[in-house]
């Protein structure tokens, strides 16, 4: 089925391309959503009359995703995760966790605009991309290390803190008092002590 494209479409066109597509896609999704329609000569005329300020409008929307991406790139992300003395998590890590480390960054990023192939299991460096859309992307490097470890800028909890403390404060020698008994025979002998002279 011929369609003609209203918007551009990744891996089927630009708008104002007529293009061939089965026609359960064109009239399950393209259609429906305003994304393509009837290659007539009127739509052609009004698809080319607005195909300039569409291009306008997405040359300004790619600024932005363009600077955003600038901001998220080479970005480094820390997640502590439980994980066995071989590094295997018990569990795994996935977008969601990924985007909430992002913290305010990580504001409209969707679970599926995070190409992970698959969930992360062990702990290690991993570099990660994220497709902000219009062909733009941004890499970054997520941290998975262990629970007890502390990112930089997270405060250690009091527990750790009492055990850090027991572990590292030096025990001061004490010097033990004279028993009472043995204050009592000094004295006594001194007491018992002939005076010669």
């Amino acid at each position: 089925m011929k369609v003609l494209l209203r918007q551009n479409i990744s891996r089927l066109g630009k708008i104002g391309d007529v293009v061939d597509v089965k026609s359960g896609y064109a009239r399950n999704h393209l259609l429906p959503k305003g994304l393509a329609t009837e290659p007539t000569e009127a739509n052609v005329k009004a698809i080319e009359a607005g195909k300039q300020r569409y291009s306008e409008q997405l040359a300004t929307e790619r600024g932005h995703v363009e600077a955003r991406a600038m901001v998220l790139r080479g970005r480094e992300v820390t997640i502590a995760a439980r994980a066995n003395e071989e590094g295997v998590l018990y569990g795994s890590i996935g977008p969601g966790q990924i985007i909430e480390a992002l913290g305010e960054q990580g504001a409209g990023i969707k679970p599926e605009n995070i190409e992970l192939p698959s969930p992360i299991r062990r702990l290690d460096k991993y570099d990660v991309r994220i497709n902000l859309g219009q062909d733009v992307t941004a890499t970054i490097h997520v941290w998975i290390i262990p629970i007890r470890e502390h990112p930089e800028g997270e405060k250690p909890t009091q527990q750790d803190l009492s055990e850090s403390t027991e572990s590292t404060e030096p025990t001061e020698p004490t010097d033990a008092p004279e028993s009472t008994t043995d204050a009592q025979q000094a004295t006594g002998d001194e007491a018992g002590t002939p005076q010669q002279g």
